[in-house]
């Protein structure tokens, strides 16, 4: 379903979305970061449970539970920075492991 241009692409928009959270932004902001992260986690969660890849798509799916709008984990403005940083890291290494590879696909 999803080719590894679209996973690059959803990597790095969650990964700016999530600093983004870092700044003092209206309360609607965070809901929409939220209800994206949703998204975007739990068809990263469906692409890997297809791909087979289990821990991936077991860690995807717990990442769109977690950010999910409609039952709301209440964590402290600064846990949550903490878990946006985590995230975010997490997002821009698997992105730099996509890159790579595709390039060592590419020359060989």
């Amino acid at each position: 379903m999803l080719n590894n241009r679209h996973i690059l692409i959803i990597y790095l928009v969650m990964a700016v979305l999530l600093l983004l959270c870092l700044f003092d932004m209206s309360y609607g902001f965070y809901q929409l970061v939220r209800f994206i992260a949703l998204v975007l986690f739990a068809l990263l969660a469906y692409e890997f449970h297809s791909k087979g890849d289990k821990p991936k798509s077991f860690l995807y799916l717990s990442l769109a539970v977690l950010f999910q709008p409609l039952l709301k984990i209440s964590f402290g403005r600064s846990f949550w920075n903490i878990i946006d940083i985590i995230v975010a890291i997490w997002l821009i290494i698997q992105a730099g492991i996509l890159l790579k590879n595709r390039v060592q696909k590419e020359i060989v």
